[in-house]
């Protein structure tokens, strides 16, 4: 998995299934640590077809300052695009949700500097 430029981003979850033309399609969720203390959820579909690894704005799906309201934002996205992709037919299978404790470990490296 291709990972963003910054190394803000904690956590994400790689989905694929297959979008309405038949087409393979891939859904990226993820959990990053902005400036200002702000966490932030973001899902974008198809980004490694993109010419840059960058998100755009219209990707967040959540900007806030309580980790567990962005847990719950994630946790929530990601429960959503499975069912989607079940409904369609997608052997995805078990998809672990987003958990605070994967979170800690990058969280006090990057506040830590280590």
């Amino acid at each position: 998995m291709r990972r963003s430029g910054s190394e803000s981003r904690f956590a994400e979850r790689l989905l694929r299934g297959i979008d309405d033309q038949g087409q393979e399609e891939q859904v990226l969720i993820w959990i990053e640590r902005k400036p200002g203390a702000l966490w932030a959820v973001g899902r974008a579909v198809n980004q490694h077809l993109r010419p840059s690894d960058e998100p755009r704005q219209d990707d967040y799906v959540f900007k806030g300052y309580e980790l567990e309201d962005a847990l719950d934002a994630a946790n929530s996205t990601l429960e959503d695009d499975v069912s989607v992709l079940e409904q369609d037919g997608s052997e995805q299978g078990r998809v672990a949700p987003f958990k605070r404790k994967e979170l800690l470990g990058p969280l006090e490296r990057w506040f830590f500097g280590r």
